[in-house]
């Protein structure tokens, strides 16, 4: 077995601590939990269980050494529109943009190249099969890539000089007074636990703006938002409204201290709508659907208010 060297110093837990400093992913390190392959203090453990530098961590390196063979199957592509040069579709939770550090998973992206094989040698990294953005795993909602290198810098260009408009849902917990706002915390890779940081305007970061209208709020507990970001930095939405202390629903990485958050299995944040310039020409807005589970999650919360 050998140690990890931790770096959070306050408890956090396992899976996501393990998940800033070795290079799986998540999900790897949660059946290799489940395994009995990492230990804390000299004993099993759950992925849920708090430590911090003051525990003894240890894995078996040998149980990942299996292999790189992409797990589960092969995701299902949900086309919304697709002509010559692009592709739009809605990808669903828990389904990876690209392949990431550790991950032996398919892809959305593997998915694109198995549909348009020709898609393997668009973009930047081939890996990412002409993707001209991405959303978080367990986020929801539109994704564009480019079908021909030349649609795909067409699309990289839109994006990188924020000529797109992009409408999220999402479902932030406690009460937002404001009916609309705007948030401009500069965003900053964090010291701990592998995510972002929204800073201060007197701090280092990168810019960072989210626009925000309330459309519901559920009874004190949440609030929806009809939430459109002017840039596109990494966890930018859950970021912000973590800085502001009403984190999205269901994320279990950005938490507040004595906040108890609300268990989805992902995030409610689903992108809904993308408006974009054509490669061939005129500007589209595309649309996807609220998935089934957070109708039902909205329904669920507006019924538990009325009986009480």
């Amino acid at each position: 077995m050998l140690n990890v060297a931790l770096t959070n110093q306050d408890p956090a837990r396992l899976d996501l601590s393990l998940a800033a400093v070795l290079p799986y992913s998540r999900n790897q390190l949660q059946k290799a939990i489940a395994a009995g392959a990492i230990l804390v203090d000299n004993a099993a453990s759950t992925p849920k269980s708090s430590v911090s530098i003051k525990n003894v961590v240890s894995y078996n390196p040998d149980y990942f050494t299996t292999a790189p063979i992409p797990a589960g199957t092969m995701p299902k592509l949900d086309i919304i529109f697709e002509n010559d040069d692009i592709i739009v579709v809605n990808k669903a939770a828990g389904v990876l943009s690209h392949p990431a550090p550790g991950s032996h998973e398919f892809t959305l992206a593997d998915a694109l190249k198995v549909h348009c094989p020709t898609m393997e040698h668009v973009g930047d990294d081939a890996a990412r099969a002409g993707l001209a953005h991405r959303l978080d795993r367990d986020a929801s909602g539109i994704v564009v890539a480019g079908k021909t290198r030349e649609a795909f810098l067409f699309l990289k260009k839109q994006f990188s000089e924020r000529l797109t408009t992009k409408h999220y849902t999402v479902l932030v917990l406690g009460n937002i007074v404001d009916d609309h706002g705007t948030i401009t915390f500069p965003i900053a890779r964090s010291a701990t636990l592998g995510r972002m940081a929204a800073r201060p305007t007197s701090q280092e970061g990168k810019e960072a703006i989210t626009h925000y209208d309330v459309v519901e709020r559920l009874n004190g507990h949440a609030t929806l938002l009809d939430v459109v970001i002017e840039t596109g930095r990494t966890h930018q939405i859950r970021a912000h409204f973590f800085a502001l202390e009403h984190p999205v629903v269901g994320d279990q990485l950005y938490v507040q201290k004595g906040q108890k958050q609300i268990d989805l299995g992902r995030l409610f944040l689903h992108a809904r709508e993308l408006t974009i310039e054509l490669p061939s020409g005129g500007q589209q807005t595309f649309t996807a659907p609220l998935p089934q589970a957070l109708v039902d999650t909205l329904d669920h919360m507006r019924q538990s208010g009325r009986k009480h």
